[in-house]
């Protein structure tokens, strides 16, 4: 079932006071037209010329919340509040359901390398099975942490593993081995009244599952990224020493680039670059702040060359209105750093900020969210989700000079009330983009554009956002 033919689908408009030459300047580089204080109609489609909207597929099963995606051959699994739905997509114009899995679990981020699944669970349960129910992360008893699934069979995914790790496990990345696989658990907002998570908590959690035994999966090191005295260890203390801006107590996501044995890590109120060589002991190379726009480092991309990194903010949490006039062009926006120097001298060093310009209404959550190189050799272009902001495709080959190039929206959940709701993460996979929409479901689109054409021609056969492949290795 697809539900986007039912609604209108239109272009925004330009403004009026748009000259010829603009005009004509837009049309020759395919530019989307967009305006602004124009803002679709309730649950209207709207997209620029040169991005095809193919199909939605509902929710079904798990009504819970959508979150993260993953890919693998001819397959796309996507976390769920609820727990995870497997995804034939071998025809991407009519993807099918292969299975659903009952598992809940806030946030179920989730992941797979060969024949394991991994999932996130951050919030407090009873157990660590999929029956488990809510339970105060205030009792000894509570569990939080890693699962692990065998996934040999698509049609019939076993829970193989569980690893309780400290404060949940809110993200999780993967660093794969031959043999092994580690697994790099972020987590934050530690308290004196969770007796599993405990302040200072300024680390990551990294967990060892061997292949062939899941079920061995252990945490084995829990290096501190941000060493430092007194309660709460040495990351940006946050207000009211820096306003608005959230204290670092852990990472909220990291972001892996194997090939050269780096790592950025998005953690609240700071941005880190670290040297994964060795992948058990992580070492911090450079730790930057920006303590005037960004109020919460939420995740990171590199680029191909491994020369610049684009931090998100998400500011608001993911569930406030930020993309309006009143919010700014550079709050709750990319900061794209250029990474400058060699080996341990490297430094992260800012070049601008790049948001959305198309305004949102008040009753739309929209903030910088997840998304994903689209491989084009020389250049810097990502496609990203903005909750109901919908999917921007951005370039940032000149790192001072970023522009869209692209995008998709759905106009506001609700006109009267805010509604939370929009793409949660928008990641280009073998020559089609694929959101998970929090509240309407999977989408693929296909953007058709001379700039990202080449990309067509790439073709991965496993792809995990947070553990970058060298697309062209």
């Amino acid at each position: 079932m697809t539900l986007f033919h039912s609604h209108r689908t239109r272009r925004r408009r330009l403004g009026v006071a748009a000259t010829a030459a603009g005009l004509l300047a837009a049309l020759l580089t395919a530019a989307p037209a967009i305006a602004s204080d124009e803002i679709p109609g309730q649950d209207e489609i709207v997209h620029s010329d040169n991005i095809e909207h193919i199909t939605n597929i509902p929710k079904d099963a798990l009504p819970g919340t959508n979150s993260d995606l993953a890919f693998q051959g001819r397959y796309a699994f996507a976390g769920n509040y609820d727990g995870f739905r497997i995804f034939d997509i071998s025809n991407p114009k009519a993807p099918k359901t292969i299975s659903q899995v009952l598992c809940p679990g806030s946030q179920n981020d989730i992941s797979v390398s060969g024949d394991l699944l991994f999932l996130s669970t951050d919030s407090s349960r009873s157990d660590n099975s999929c029956s488990s129910t809510s339970q105060p992360a205030t009792e000894k008893s509570s569990w939080e942490g890693m699962k692990v699934f065998d996934i040999s069979d698509k049609k019939n995914p076993k829970y193989v593993a569980a690893v309780e790790t400290a404060c949940g496990s809110h993200t999780h990345t993967l660093v794969p081995e031959r043999r092994n696989v580690y697994v790099y658990v972020s987590s934050y907002s530690p308290s004196t009244a969770f007796p599993d998570c405990r302040p200072p908590h300024d680390g990551i959690s990294v967990i060892k599952v061997p292949r062939s035994a899941p079920e061995k999966a252990a945490v084995v090191n829990f290096p501190v990224l941000f060493p430092g005295e007194g309660p709460d260890g040495g990351g940006n203390p946050g207000g009211p020493t820096n306003p608005g801006v959230s204290k670092t107590t852990g990472c909220h996501d990291i972001t892996v680039l194997p090939s050269e044995d780096l790592a950025a890590g998005a953690c609240m109120g700071d941005g880190i670059l670290f040297d994964i060589k060795d992948p058990e002991h992580p070492r911090i190379i450079d730790q930057v702040q920006d303590n005037v726009n960004f109020a919460f480092w939420h995740s990171a991309s590199f680029n191909q060359k491994a020369d610049k990194v684009v931090f998100v903010d998400e500011l608001g949490g993911g569930g406030a209105a930020t993309c309006n006039e009143a919010v700014g062009p550079n709050r709750g926006a990319n900061g794209i750093y250029d990474i400058v120097g060699k080996g341990d001298n490297r430094k992260l060093v800012f070049k601008s900020y790049f948001k959305i310009s198309r305004h949102q209404a008040d009753t739309e959550n929209c903030v910088a969210h997840n998304g994903s190189l689209i491989p084009v050799k020389g250049k810097d272009i990502m496609v990203q989700a903005w909750y109901q902001g919908g999917i921007s495709v951005w370039d940032f080959t000149n790192s001072s000079k970023p522009k869209e190039i692209a995008y998709f929206e759905r106009g506001p959940i609700a006109t009267d009330r805010p509604t939370f709701g929009g793409s949660w993460s928008a990641y280009y996979y073998n020559g089609y983009i694929y959101s998970n929409d929090t509240a309407k479901g999977f989408d693929v689109l296909k953007i058709n554009d001379r700039r990202t054409d080449p990309a067509k021609r790439v073709r991965l056969g496993e792809l995990n956002v947070q553990t970058q492949p060298d697309y062209f290795d």
